[in-house]
Parts: structure tokens; sequence; C-alpha cells
């Protein structure tokens, strides 16, 4: 990256800059003292914080010790917020400091050479935007190939409604495990769970077969040809 920091104290003893890039970079003292106000004022403020709310500094029963120490920390924090709030209207408007540890030690990022190519390559920008619009498609499709009208209707062309029926019957096509109660449906005589094929019938009065989408009617306990039950009772 073509940025560097700048001593904003020594521009200023010097007088005005010629192209705004000139300028001696950030002193040893001012890189010691951006390192502890950017990683060690964040880490202790945490620990402050998680210390004071373990302790429940906040609570009206406290000592009046910790109860004043608790607001303080409040009110601190609250003029720090305000205080950036503040600071990022002056970056927006002069563009000069973005936070305010840059503007308390004079550190203004600056471009480090005056003259440079700029390639700007749009394959990553393009790659982007195809992703985007193929997400968003696949987004839109796939609850529509997820639902059982699709999947019925597609059925037929996928799997021969003439396939053996050890096959079939191995297991209930709506929880793919072993019948415990196995029933069949009527007329097209493949097997199902009990509960299963129940609770379909009950929730739909046109209800098709998963195998091959025929109609079911009724439903028959498996090896007993007389109990027949339709689905409607």
């Amino acid at each position: 990256m073509n940025l560097r920091y700048r001593d904003e104290r020594a521009i200023e003893t010097r007088g005005k800059v010629r192209t705004g890039l000139e300028g001696p970079g950030l002193t040893v003292a001012q890189k010691i003292w951006y390192c502890i106000a950017t990683v060690g004022q964040q880490y202790l403020w945490s620990r402050m914080q998680s210390f004071s709310a373990f302790r429940r500094w906040g609570d009206s029963e406290q000592r009046p010790l910790a109860h004043r120490a608790w607001g303080f920390i409040q009110r601190i924090e609250g003029l720090y917020r305000a205080a950036s709030f503040g600071n990022l209207l002056v970056f927006l408007y002069t563009g000069s400091y973005r936070n305010l540890i840059e503007r308390a030690l004079r550190a203004r990022l600056v471009y480090g050479s005056p003259n440079m190519n700029r390639a700007v390559s749009f394959e990553y920008m393009n790659r982007q935007l195809v992703w985007n619009e193929f997400s968003e498609m696949l987004l839109l499709l796939l609850p529509l190939l997820n639902s059982p009208t699709i999947k019925n209707l597609l059925r037929p062309f996928s799997k021969d409604k003439t396939s053996g029926s050890s096959e079939d019957n191995s297991s209930c096509p709506i929880c793919q495990a072993s019948p415990t109660i196995p029933y069949l449906a009527v007329p097209c005589q493949h097997s199902y769970c009990y509960y299963c094929l129940r609770t379909r019938c009950a929730a739909a009065a046109s209800f098709r077969c998963s195998r091959c989408s025929e109609l079911v009617v009724a439903m028959q306990r498996h090896g007993r040809s007389s109990d027949a039950k339709t689905h409607t009772q």
C-alpha cells in the first residue's frame, strides 16, 4: 500500500509543504505511544468493564465507592463516544485524522509516493458479480425444486413404475425407515408406516403415493385383504 504516517508537528514548524506528501515519519516515541493507545487501551478498558460487571458495581446495594466508580466509568465511556463522533465529523470535513489517537499524536496518514500506477483489475469484481447472481438464482430455484409437487411430477420420468416390489417395500418412502406397522396404500399397494401414511392422508385429502404418484383412496393392513380403510374416516 502506498500509505504512511507523517508527523504533523514537524510539518507545522517547517511551514507549508509543496505537494502535501513531504515530511518525516513518526518518531520512535510516537510509534510506542500509538501501539500502547491502540492495543493497551482497548485491552485495559475491556478488562475494567468485565471486572466491574462481574463485581456488580452498578447495583444499588453495592458500596458507595463501587457505585461511584461504576458511574464514573459510564461517564468516561459516554464522553469518549461523543468525542469519537465529533472527530468523525471533523474527519469527514477535513480528512486529517481518522480517530482520536491519531489526533492526539498528530499522526496523519498520507501517500508515500505521489506517482503510483493504479492498475485496476476488474476480474475479481466480475467474478463476485457472477457469483452473487448465481447464488440469487439458486435461492430462487431451490425451494421450487424441493416442493412435493415438482417431485411428484418428475418422479415418473426418473423411476420406472413397474420396478420390483421387493425394492419398493424395503422401507417407508416418507421416513425412509423399515415400517414398524406396515400398511399398504390402496390401490398402488406400496408399503408405508401406519402413522406416516395416516398423517399424510389426514393432512391432504388428495394425497398421492410418494413412489408412483397415484392417488391414495384407502389404506390396508399388510397381509390382510379385507382390512381396508378409506383415509376420509
